[in-house]
């Protein structure tokens, strides 16, 4: 048993819309066009390395090969749509790209990788004709790149486990900062050292650390037990990662 499944906005704009020809081409490809540059804004706007131009390619590729698979199953009958596929192999090979190690030792870049393969999707849908999901889709990663880093920002500032960046004026230094550490009622999970700060005269590390005190799960955040731990007169630099 066959679902007929209609697309709202499709039946909207009217029986030219669903077919590929000339206006349902070039409509598709404007859509995806300011969708993208959105999304593109979006992100050069907090300097990601993905940003304008990268979204746009990427968003308009998976509409362009799409379509270009509708056409070629329709033109000789074949079933699977190898572009398609293809795209989306080669979005995830371009978002992995933008993964980089700081030297602060942290990942940069996942967010912006997930949302070009997410762009590359939402430009697949939009070559397919589907334009109510390509609407719902576009606006749900929009708020979830937008908005949700404020929810992320205050859940992360409120867990009970977090990682700092140290730099002590002397290595000498770390074991009182450990046993500081210790008194506040905090609990250190790993410690490493930064060898991209092995030539500046500063011992540097990346620490894990756990609240382990009850007091300071139910009254403290990460920012003000972060500015208790810089007034150490040995500590040069400390800030969440």
């Amino acid at each position: 048993m066959h679902t007929t499944i209609v697309d709202p906005i499709a039946s909207a704009l009217g029986a030219w819309s669903v077919s590929l020809n000339i206006y349902s081409v070039l409509f598709r490809l404007f859509s995806s066009l300011v969708m993208s540059a959105v999304l593109g804004c979006e992100r050069s706007s907090k300097r990601h390395s993905a940003g304008f131009r990268t979204f746009i390619l990427v968003t308009l590729s998976g509409t362009v090969v799409m379509m270009l698979d509708i056409y070629i199953a329709s033109t000789f009958g074949t079933s699977f749509f190898f572009l398609s596929a293809a795209a989306i192999l080669a979005a995830s090979r371009i978002a992995t790209r933008t993964l980089f190690f700081s030297s602060r030792n942290q990942i940069m870049g996942l967010t912006t990788s997930v949302a070009l393969w997410a762009s590359c999707i939402i430009g697949l849908a939009l070559g397919a004709g589907f334009y109510t999901i390509t609407v719902v889709s576009f606006a749900v990663l929009l708020f979830c790149l937008s908005y949700l880093p404020v929810l992320e920002f205050y859940l992360k500032n409120r867990s009970n486990h977090f990682e700092i960046h140290l730099e002590l004026k002397n290595s000498l230094n770390l074991q009182n900062f450990v046993t500081t550490i210790r008194k506040l009622g905090l609990r250190i999970d790993a410690i490493e050292m930064n060898p991209a700060y092995a030539n500046s005269g500063l011992s540097v590390y990346s620490i894990a650390i756990s609240i382990s005190s009850a007091e300071l799960k139910k009254y403290k955040t990460h920012k003000e037990i972060i500015e208790a731990l810089r007034t150490l007169e040995y500590v040069y630099h400390i800030e969440e990662i």
